[in-house]
């Protein structure tokens, strides 16, 4: 049970959630696709406001999503919260890394769409992490793009790419799909590149 499928809580949720997209002006185009995994990749990150626009566009999707957390924040008295928020935890203390870990959490469970922002930090980088890559890579699921378009107020959602065997090539493509857009805050567009670590 999570903030987005919750009863009763979560049409409440909704509803308000989808009024206050109304009236600030943002829209979501497109639908996910209607398969049961799949990784999420949201950007530009530019702004603090990014994760209200997330949850806004989660709920108009009507979609149960996760994401990382690090396991401390998993704990009592308040870890029920983070749960119920969609967190997975996960401990870089473990000889397994994040994304094996992501890819475990992914096999045990039967539906399982996670959110993960690429370039890791709303403020200007000149590279994306590969960590979304690769998790879909090794879990065997496609990688879905959330594109944010700060200057238009919308957020293109649905272009679906499935990862094969050529790494660079498949990065070239999923980056160039975002290609124009300026997220929140235009000022912080990230460039186009991305680094070879893990996560």
């Amino acid at each position: 049970m999570t903030i987005f499928n919750t009863p009763i809580i979560s049409p409440i949720l909704r509803f308000i959630s989808n009024t206050i997209m109304r009236f600030a002006g943002w829209r979501v185009e497109g639908q996910l696709p209607d398969l049961p995994k799949f990784v999420i990749i949201g950007a530009p990150h530019t702004s603090n406001w990014d994760f209200l626009l997330f949850l806004g566009v989660i709920f108009r999707l009507k979609a149960d999503v996760r994401y990382m957390g690090k396991a401390e924040l998993f704990n009592n008295p308040f870890g029920w919260f983070f749960y119920w928020c969609g967190g997975v935890p996960v401990d870089r203390k473990k000889s397994t890394g994040l994304v094996d870990q992501m890819v475990e959490a992914c096999n045990k469970s039967k539906k399982f769409i996670l959110v993960i922002a690429p370039e890791g930090t709303r403020y200007h980088v000149h590279e994306w992490k590969r960590g979304f890559y690769y998790i879909a890579q090794k879990a065997n699921i496609p990688i879905v793009t959330a594109k944010v378009d700060g200057i238009n107020k919308a957020t293109h959602v649905g272009e679906l790419f499935q990862p094969g065997d050529d790494i660079e090539a498949d990065m070239a493509a999923i980056m160039a799909a975002f290609h124009g857009m300026s997220g929140i805050n235009p000022r912080k567009k990230t460039k186009k590149k991305y680094i070879t670590l893990e996560g």
